[in-house]
């Protein structure tokens, strides 16, 4: 029997396709003059911009340990029978997620409006008293506006990877007498972080992102950093391609990390995540620097 190989026109139309475009778009980047490489390549290091970078890293950090801390407690307080808290989780979804971020910014920003002072009174003796307006920096705006909906957000997904895991794997551990937090801990939480892990780093990338929106209330990260520059030197172009490529670079380590967490969360199944090209990449270059 003559064995004949199969063709595939359609993939290599799309190859070719795909191969047109991104050298239309490497002609594009190249010769347009507004881009200025040369101001890119001289603000990409600079001192202000990666003070931002920091600052941005710090606040993505902080969010995501008061998203993650939170979104799980709220999960096990929607999954809880007990009327009282599974309310108040539902309460607290309901209402953080159905009120944009950028809202949330600016209220807690402009806070002292509603309260102008915190105060400790106990029988009209005041024991301790806080200006709202020294309280609530931009810091802090920023860390609450980012943080209180992430954990609502959050919350679905802990719960659904809470649900994922089957109803039996309780009833064994409760026949091994083991009590419910155990249960949660050494059962059912690590058989579900193959289904948190996926949505969790997809977070993780998209804090980084909504760390920008902090600008409104003049927190210092990456793009108000940026911004302050360009409304200076009116290098308004090149000095956002800086803020990209700076994100970019940041999402891509933040997708290698989530790719390798899923391998290690995904040992005994059968199904393993695929290396993204960016891993890939950085694989290779880690390979070769170790034999080096």
């Amino acid at each position: 029997m003559r064995v004949i190989a199969l063709r595939h026109p359609v993939r290599w139309a799309s190859a070719a396709v795909i191969i047109l475009l991104l050298l239309w778009s490497a002609k594009v980047l190249v010769t347009t003059a507004a881009f200025e490489w040369d101001v890119v390549g001289s603000y990409l290091f600079n001192l202000l911009v990666l003070d931002g970078v920091a600052q941005t890293l710090g606040m993505t950090a902080l969010v995501l340990v008061i998203g993650i801390i939170g979104g799980a407690i709220i999960a096990i307080m929607r999954l809880s029978p007990n009327p009282v808290l599974h309310s108040m989780a539902h309460f607290y979804q309901w209402f953080f997620r159905g009120t944009p971020p950028l809202v949330q910014l600016i209220f807690w920003f402009n806070l002292s409006s509603v309260f102008p002072k915190f105060e400790l009174t106990l029988f009209e003796h005041t024991f301790y008293s806080i200006s709202t307006n020294s309280l609530m920096t931009p810091f802090v705006s920023a860390l609450l506006g980012l943080g209180l909906p992430l954990s609502a957000y959050y919350s679905e997904i802990v719960r659904a990877g809470i649900l994922a895991v089957d109803e039996g794997q309780w009833e064994a551990a409760s026949a091994y007498a083991l009590t419910p937090f155990q249960t949660m801990r050494h059962v059912v939480l690590p058989q579900a972080m193959r289904v948190i892990i996926p949505p969790t780093g997809n977070e993780a990338i998209g804090t980084l992102k909504f760390t920008s929106l902090a600008t409104i209330v003049s927190y210092s990260e990456l793009l108000h950093t940026v911004s302050s520059i360009y409304n200076t030197n009116f290098q308004t172009i090149p000095l956002l391609i800086v803020a990209a490529l700076w994100y970019l670079f940041l999402t891509s380590v933040l997708s290698i990390g989530q790719y390798f967490l899923e391998q290690r969360f995904a040992k005994g199944s059968t199904r393993s995540a695929r290396q993204p090209l960016i891993s890939k990449f950085w694989s290779t270059i880690l390979r070769q620097v170790k034999t080096a």
